[in-house]
């Protein structure tokens, strides 16, 4: 088991920083209305996870998952609201999971296709459950209702009227999308480095 510490200390270090930044908004360059820090930082769990799972397997990576998941919440729930640790242990729980299955299926074509899909499918589950749970008013049941007021936003150049946590979860995914991207290169150099788990019948 000690081959798993590292990807699981990784996990518990990316949800708890995550749950913590999300919870401010990205104030650089007026963004402040469609992004959070988190956004930047989540990621990180993806490339984690398709590293596991690609090094020692779909039943390692799932098990790192676990791990995370429940450290992670009980650091956010000491850390930050218990709300915002509901939100982030669910999304992350099954937007990760999600990530694994996609990535299973394509782990026998090109190198990059199943970590970039198995990111773009996650990440879209992850945003929506988190940010609804986390935000909207329907859920205060969770917790004290962190809805915000409408404001008008910009969607395809015509301004429609949301709440900001609407804006933060679209910002959000575009981050996660461009991140899914950029992190092929630090995926790719690390893969070169670790054996390669190979299926059955692979």
């Amino acid at each position: 088991m000690r081959r798993f510490v590292i990807p699981v200390l990784a996990m518990m270090v990316v949800i708890t920083v995550s749950n913590l930044a999300v919870q401010y908004p990205f104030t650089p360059f007026g963004l402040g209305d469609v992004l959070t820090w988190g956004a930047f930082t989540y990621p990180f769990a993806f490339l984690v996870n398709d590293l596991t799972n690609r090094s020692f397997g779909p039943r390692a990576a799932r098990s790192a998952i676990y791990a995370g998941f429940a450290t992670g919440v009980i650091s956010s729930a000491i850390l930050g609201a218990p709300r915002i640790a509901i939100a982030s242990g669910t999304a992350f729980l099954l937007g990760q999971l999600l990530d694994v299955l996609v990535f299973g299926r394509l782990r026998r074509l090109a190198w990059w296709r199943a970590p970039l899909a198995g990111s773009v499918v996650g990440s879209a589950l992850d945003t929506t459950i988190f940010f609804s749970l986390a935000f909207a008013a329907v859920f205060s049941v969770l917790g004290p209702n962190m809805d915000f007021a409408l404001q008008s936003i910009g969607f395809w150049g015509l301004p429609v009227m949301a709440p900001r946590w609407v804006s933060w979860a679209g910002g959000d995914f575009v981050v996660k999308m461009i991140s899914a991207l950029c992190l092929l290169v630090p995926y790719r150099a690390v893969l070169r480095r670790m054996p390669v788990y190979q299926p059955a019948g692979g």
